[in-house]
Parts: structure tokens; C-alpha cells; sequence
């Protein structure tokens, strides 16, 4: 059935996206510390460039320097076969998922941002909401295309990374 996997990035999405969106309420209804706040931001943009990252190399990593770690026994070899056989579902989640829901939460701390600066400074919440989304913005483009350069540059050490992260919840 071709639509189990359009189902099952639905629930993935919303899942993450409800965890994602959770996390930034809570931290953003307890705290009105703009530093907090900042932070909270940067960390969502991190994120999303990480798993950024991640979706590109493993579109452009190499199966066979895969086989050849697994052929000696390297741990993860396996997962990062796993990963680049199965490189376009990785990569739609890792980018458009993941980067996706992590825009929209650092979007939406963004406008928090900008009301707490407005209330606290007396500014135009309009003009310091259109700065910090733009600079958010910025940022999180600006971080993506360095990061994609990166990832290509170095696709077969970053899927390996991931791989042998992911080996350690793993039973072999």
C-alpha cells in the first residue's frame, strides 16, 4: 500500500511536531526571560540545521564505503547501509519533517521573542516581531546552506556518526 507511508509521516509529524511545540509552551509560558527565550530559539534553529545536514549527506553518501566497514566488523557499518538504502525516506524526514517543524517552533518563539522585547522596551511589536522573524529567518537559511556544503563535503563521516549513534540503541 502506497499510502502507509504518507500515514505514517502524518503521525511522525504530528508527533514530533506536538513534542517540539510542548517543550517551547511549557519553556515559554514558565519563563519571560528573553535570554531563555533566545536560547530556546538558537536551539530549535540548531536542530533543524543538524537534521539538515543529516537529510543531505545521506543523499549523497557512499553504500560501498558501508560495505567495506561491514565487511570488517565496524559498528554501525550496518545502520549506515541501512540509512543510504533507505536514503530518500531518511532524507524527508530529516529535512522536511524535522527542518520543517523546527521552523515553524523557532517561528513561533520568534513572535514570543518579539512581544516580550516590545513589552519590555516599549517598541512597535510589529517592527521587532518583522526583525527578530528576519533574523531568525536568516539565520536558519543561512545556517542550511553552509550546512548542506558541509554535508556533501563530508556525507560518508556523517552517516557514519549517525550510524554508530543509532548502533548503540541497537542489538546487532
Amino acid at each position: 500500500m502506497k499510502d502507509k507511508w504518507i500515514i505514517k509521516t502524518f503521525l511522525m509529524t504530528f508527533f514530533i511536531a506536538l513534542f517540539f511545540n510542548s517543550v517551547s509552551n511549557v519553556i515559554s509560558n514558565k519563563c519571560n526571560n528573553l535570554i531563555i527565550l533566545i536560547l530556546l530559539a538558537i536551539l530549535f534553529i540548531a536542530i533543524g540545521i543538524i537534521f539538515d545536514i543529516i537529510g543531505t549527506a545521506v543523499l549523497t553518501a557512499k553504500e560501498s564505503t558501508f560495505h567495506a566497514k561491514s565487511a570488517k566488523k565496524i559498528k554501525g557499518s550496518k545502520q549506515g547501509v541501512y540509512l543510504i538504502k533507505n536514503s530518500s525516506k531518511i532524507a524527508s524526514i530529516c529535512n522536511d519533517v524535522v527542518g520543517d517543524i523546527c521552523g515553524i517552533v523557532s517561528g513561533s518563539v520568534s513572535a514570543i521573542i518579539g512581544i516580550t522585547i516590545s513589552n519590555t522596551f516599549n517598541i512597535s511589536v510589529i517592527l521587532i516581531t518583522l526583525i527578530i522573524s528576519s533574523i531568525i529567518s536568516a539565520l536558519t537559511v543561512g545556517g542550511k546552506a553552509i550546512g548542506k556544503k558541509f554535508a556533501i563535503k563530508n556525507s560518508d563521516e556523517i552517516i557514519f556518526c549517525v550510524a554508530k549513534i543509532i548502533s548503540k540503541f541497537k542489538k546487532d
